[in-house]
């Protein structure tokens, strides 16, 4: 497994939705690219910049910010802590 290293954390991204609330189908070129995910695994963080996500919480963070990884055919994201705007 992928351990991440200082205030770096690994999210496992959330699937785009597929249908609207109004219940519109949305295909595959007009999804947009996913926002929201869960952290799979956190760094210890910075000496002067504790960690504040843990495993298990779902995040928002910014649309372009992270590193995209496969890891065994599942996506995953690692985005520094800075780059979280909220935990859900």
């Amino acid at each position: 497994m992928i351990k991440p290293l200082a205030d770096r954390v690994l999210v496992e991204p959330q699937e785009a939705q597929t249908k609207t609330a109004s219940g519109i189908f949305i295909p595959d070129t007009a999804k947009e690219k996913p926002q929201q995910g869960k952290v799979v695994a956190a760094g210890p963080g910075k000496k002067d910049e504790p960690m504040e996500v843990k495993p298990g919480d779902v995040v928002l963070y910014g649309k372009y910010s992270g590193t995209e990884v496969t890891v065994d055919d599942k996506k995953y994201l690692i985005v520094k802590q800075s780059d979280i705007l909220a935990i859900l």
